[in-house]
């Protein structure tokens, strides 16, 4: 089980606080993993962290150090995209520079508009230049590829299982340029988008525990400080053991 407990009751104004976005209905492939690889890269270095989870029944704050979100259905996304239309917290805070990691759904409730497998479009929350649509086949399996955001130099590696197609705006940048898998889809050999202190990916794994360069990214942009390398070897054999596959 996931241990998100007793992070409401001990944070404090010198605690990093890491926002999980709806894991009730934004946590179908265990991407609420990304915040616990944050909060334990964070504790490793001595930085004191927690996880606030987010749900449908609370508001989201604008004074979280860093948000990530998780993959979902179709109704799921609905859900998610009216309580972050009416309570805008995230997006107030990323306005001002916090990071925030969107996986696979989270990229398409955080576009302009995405369209379910019934044709139907919904309008998005328009953090990312960025619209979707259903690919006439669904993406399932391994996807590798080569960074594009300054700061990363470490290949990339994860998870994909989505239909939707993302195509990114002149506002928007690719992630990462894929060498293996689909990503994006749309006829572009990309995944992910970026724009502002706003991330966005189709990997699962979760991504952060499958790259560990991308979480201090993250970290170092909401301390906005450098940190110190941590030496990790399950880490290092994980990735290489993903990057062999």
């Amino acid at each position: 089980m996931i241990d998100f407990s007793g992070s409401t009751t001990r944070i404090s104004e010198s605690t990093l606080v890491i926002g999980l976005v709806l894991p009730d209905v934004m946590g179908t492939y265990g991407d609420g993993g990304n915040a616990l690889v944050l909060r334990q890269r964070a504790r490793l270095r001595g930085i004191e962290a927690e996880v606030l989870p987010i749900t449908l029944a609370d508001p989201v704050p604008a004074s979280c150090d860093v948000y990530t979100l998780g993959g979902a259905e179709d109704y799921a996304q609905r859900l998610a995209t009216r309580h972050l239309t009416k309570h805008p917290g995230m997006q107030e805070a990323a306005a001002k520079g916090a990071p925030v990691l969107a996986i696979c759904a989270a990229i398409q409730v955080l576009g302009h508009w995405y369209e379910t497998s019934e044709g139907e479009r919904v309008d998005g929350i328009s953090m990312f230049d960025l619209t979707t649509t259903p690919q006439q086949t669904r993406s399932i399996g391994e996807i590798a590829g080569e960074p594009l955001l300054d700061g990363l130099t470490q290949p990339l590696t994860g998870f994909e299982n989505h239909r939707g197609g993302s195509a990114l705006g002149a506002a928007a940048a690719p992630l990462m340029r894929v060498v293996r898998g689909t990503g994006n889809g749309a006829g572009v050999a990309v995944d992910g988008v970026v724009q502002g202190s706003v991330l966005g990916t189709y990997m699962h794994g979760p991504a952060l525990a499958r790259n560990p360069e991308l979480a201090d990214y993250l970290l170092e942009k909401a301390t906005g400080r450098a940190l110190e390398p941590l030496d990790l070897p399950d880490v290092d054999l994980l990735r290489r053991e993903r990057l062999r596959r």
